[in-house]
């Protein structure tokens, strides 16, 4: 399957998981503020696909960070009730206290974007050696902490319930540290892991 073709059938899918998403969400202005990212970066995704394609498993790791975006979008990130999912389906006490799905999505974020920013890195300005291993993670560093100032800036603008739905801290003042930490964390181990790979299969 080529590039374009899988993108094609990942886009559907995300559009049948909008449509459910946008019925009945949680906050409604969450959610419109919410999927502000996805209307800008799904065009970027296929501007890629047309002009220098990624590989397949770069476009499975950015559609799976959107589709557990739009999760978080339709309850909110700190209402995704994955607590009750893992018991009931699982069977799972995942015990109660903070809702940690914005960890995991924060996390998430380094570990699956940083991958794709690399390769289009290396396509796009021919990078090699240090440098091409380096940008990607710092890039996944400087926008992890961009978004928590906008997360702080929208927060400030709009105020009340919205703001706090959409900052989603859940009275944790560290919120934002924390999160520009597990990015980074996503990030610096994948690149591990696939330098690990990388140089094994040079010795092969």
């Amino acid at each position: 399957m080529d590039s374009k073709k899988l993108v094609t059938i990942l886009t559907a899918f995300l559009a049948i998981e909008w449509i459910f998403a946008a019925i009945a969400p949680y906050d409604r202005k969450d959610w419109l503020l919410e999927n502000i990212l996805v209307i800008l970066f799904v065009p970027v995704i296929w501007h890629s696909v047309l002009k220098a394609p990624l590989s397949r498993l770069s476009y499975i790791s950015l559609f799976l960070f959107l589709y557990l975006h739009e999760l978080g979008s339709h309850y909110t990130y700190a209402q995704v009730p994955y607590k009750e999912w893992a018991s009931s389906l699982l069977g799972w006490d995942l015990g109660g206290g903070r809702n940690n799905f914005d960890r995991l999505v924060h996390f998430l974020y380094g570990f699956l974007f940083t991958i794709p920013v690399m390769e289009w890195f290396a396509r796009k300005f021919s990078l090699r050696g240090f440098v091409k291993y380096f940008l990607p993670v710092n890039l996944i560093m400087s926008t992890s902490m961009i978004y928590e100032l906008i997360e702080w800036l929208v927060a400030e603008l709009f105020g009340g319930d919205l703001g706090q739905a959409y900052l989603g801290t859940q009275g944790d003042v560290w919120d934002a540290h924390k999160d520009m930490a597990l990015a980074s964390l996503g990030s610096v181990l994948i690149m591990g892991l696939y330098l690990l790979y990388k140089k094994k299969v040079h010795e092969k």
